[in-house]
């Protein structure tokens, strides 16, 4: 019998299961993990992540569809970089959820 898996390794599987070119929001990450209402939770999990991670962070957005990071800082402008190579458009920060939000 396994172990049951910790909060925080269920949204790295549910963040590993969002294809390339395709968003979520926190709230949809934490659905996709089985832990519904904790939008919070994921976007902590996210914001602890170790410099250099391979998860694919950045695909993850609120439920505005916009970049939570502030916009001066390195991560956002990373994470426009990473969305726009991916195909990813994104408007003033914005992202188009019916167009790129991934509906799993």
């Amino acid at each position: 019998m396994h172990p049951p898996i910790s909060s925080k390794e269920a949204i790295f599987l549910a963040l590993k299961q969002v294809p390339r070119g395709k968003v979520v929001t926190y709230g949809q990450l934490a659905r996709l993990a089985g832990l519904p209402g904790a939008a919070r939770l994921a976007g902590n999990v996210l914001r602890d992540l170790p410099t250099g991670t391979r998860l694919a962070w950045h695909r993850v957005i609120n439920a505005q569809g916009k970049i939570s990071l502030p916009p001066d800082s390195p991560g956002y402008q990373e994470q426009i970089r990473r969305l726009t190579a991916e195909g990813v458009e994104i408007h003033n920060g914005k992202v188009n959820l019916l167009r790129f939000g991934w509906n799993s």
